[in-house]
């Protein structure tokens, strides 16, 4: 019996290849990519005072566009190429070599993993790239120097986010190998997004004192356009992270919608009956902590576990935020003003952690698809299936991904800076923080900025967080350049 003629192999289509996994692959690619351009564009764009519109939103297009051109040059076989150094454990390693991912020849053979060729898997890598840098931007909007961000970009993906690709995702890396559970970024992605936001916010020092009293959004409007993007665009996040069009990649989708939705609807109920008022911005941020706390885990736990996950991920990034930062002073210092370290160290920790105690090890074998694949268990599965040292090691492995995520980027996060600092000054001057745009770029995104912020700094309520006399121990200094914390 022979083949269609559209399924017969030849030199465009080898036999390696699956027509249907490099299509969806190509299309969930597609998908971060929006995330990002226009998704995250859009997002920071209107949630930020209209003098730094225009900042904020090029910040993450120019990442964007930078991030591909270094992806290519070298970055991608840095993260998933051969090994650099070797460790005995294994023969693992951290950091792969150098290269560039041009060669027709490379890219046109098949993928380390999938069926489908390298160029597919650096593309869907490169924007996987790509919003790390542009999430790790919102810890710094309103105040960084533009050329020192032109420098940060490279250097962190090079030096930071290379390391961390590695370790947890390269089959190769010293975490894969022992066994961490990343299915598709909580980790990689977020956990390093919001460490690095977090530490770049303190060598880059806050925005003016105008600005961090009253950063009243420009556009919440088209703020829910952007979050929308954010949230479908996830689809193909979370979907793509098995490489092959299966039955799990559907299961992550599910997975991914019912623990954003449940996470967004336990932030919206937490700020309408404690806070006294539902908020718009409150829900978004509630649906980002969905989505970020679920990506290490969505392909690998059942239904009820992400429910169970859109709930936690809905209320203690909430107490973080609305509580705990007022209570640390640490926290009120440092100025992140799309709070990265709550909605994404926060909430990628207690995804990697909760990954640990609900990944189920048949899904895990639909995953991973390797002889091994029954080290993987979570700690609820372990104890109940009479293998509680497994879980408690699986356990201690994510505890063990997040600690060395969590040093990485402090360390690299600060080295870059004090390097940068030495070259350009991290901070805009003042006259520069008082004029926004069009000191920085001779552009405005809108014509009467200066006399719309002058509205709202007469009016009673200056940002969308001010709320009556009666709640105001919460939401006094409630701006979005401390979302929701101070």
């Amino acid at each position: 019996m022979e083949l269609p003629k559209n399924l017969l192999p030849d030199e465009a289509s080898p036999e390696w290849l699956n027509k249907g996994d490099n299509a969806w692959q190509l299309t969930a690619a597609s998908l971060v990519g929006l995330q990002s351009i226009p998704g995250l564009v859009i997002l920071y764009g209107s949630l930020v005072k209209g003098k730094w519109a225009v900042n904020s939103a090029f910040m993450a297009f120019y990442a964007f566009a930078a991030v591909l051109v270094c992806w290519v040059g070298w970055a991608y076989r840095m993260s998933f190429g051969d090994e650099l150094v070797l460790f005995s454990f294994e023969n693992s390693s951290f950091l792969g070599k150098p290269g560039v991912a041009l060669d027709e020849k490379y890219l046109l053979g098949q993928a380390f993993l999938g069926m489908f060729p390298t160029a597919t898997m650096v593309f869907f890598q490169g924007v996987f790239a790509g919003i790390t840098l542009i999430l790790v931007a919102g810890a710094l909007l309103g105040r960084m120097n533009f050329r020192a961000w032109m420098l940060f970009v490279p250097l962190w993906l090079t030096l930071s986010y290379t390391v961390a690709a590695f370790s947890i995702w390269c089959p190769h890396g010293w975490l894969a190998k022992l066994g961490i559970i990343d299915f598709s970024g909580g980790y990689v992605i977020h956990l390093s997004a919001g460490v690095a936001g977090f530490t770049a916010a303190c060598w880059v020092g806050p925005r003016s004192e105008k600005d961090r009293k009253r950063f009243p959004p420009n556009n919440i409007i088209l703020m829910l356009a952007g979050a929308g993007l954010l949230w479908m665009g996830w689809t193909g996040f979370n979907g793509g992270g098995p490489f092959v069009a299966s039955i799990d990649a559907s299961l992550a989708v599910l997975n991914t919608h019912v623990c954003t939705a449940t996470s967004l609807l336990t932030w919206l109920f937490l700020d309408t009956f404690i806070v006294g008022q539902p908020s718009v911005i409150g829900a978004v941020q509630g649906m980002i902590t969905g989505l970020v706390c679920i990506t290490p885990a969505a392909g690998v736990v059942q239904g009820w576990a992400a429910i169970l996950m859109g709930l936690i991920s809905g209320s203690v990034p909430w107490y973080t935020m609305t509580v705990l930062h007022n209570k640390v002073r640490f926290l009120r210092q440092v100025d992140d003003p799309m709070a990265v370290f709550h909605t994404h160290a926060i909430a990628g920790s207690l995804g990697g952690i909760l990954t640990g105690i609900f990944a189920l090890p048949k899904l895990c074998r639909l995953f991973y698809m390797v002889p091994d694949w029954d080290k993987y268990i979570g700690l609820a599965y372990g104890l109940q299936n009479g293998r509680t040292s497994a879980g408690f090691r699986q356990l201690g492995i994510q505890l063990l991904g997040i600690f060395f995520v969590v040093c990485l980027n402090i360390v690299i996060t600060s080295l870059i800076c004090l390097f940068i600092r030495l070259i350009v000054p991290l901070r805009l001057d003042n006259d520069e923080l008082q004029i926004g745009d069009n000191a920085v770029h001779g552009e405005e995104a809108f014509a009467l900025c200066a006399e719309r912020d002058q509205r709202f700094v007469n009016s009673s309520n200056n940002t969308v967080y001010d709320a009556q006399d009666q709640f105001s121990s919460i939401y006094v200094t409630r701006t979005f350049g401390e979302v929701q914390m101070v």
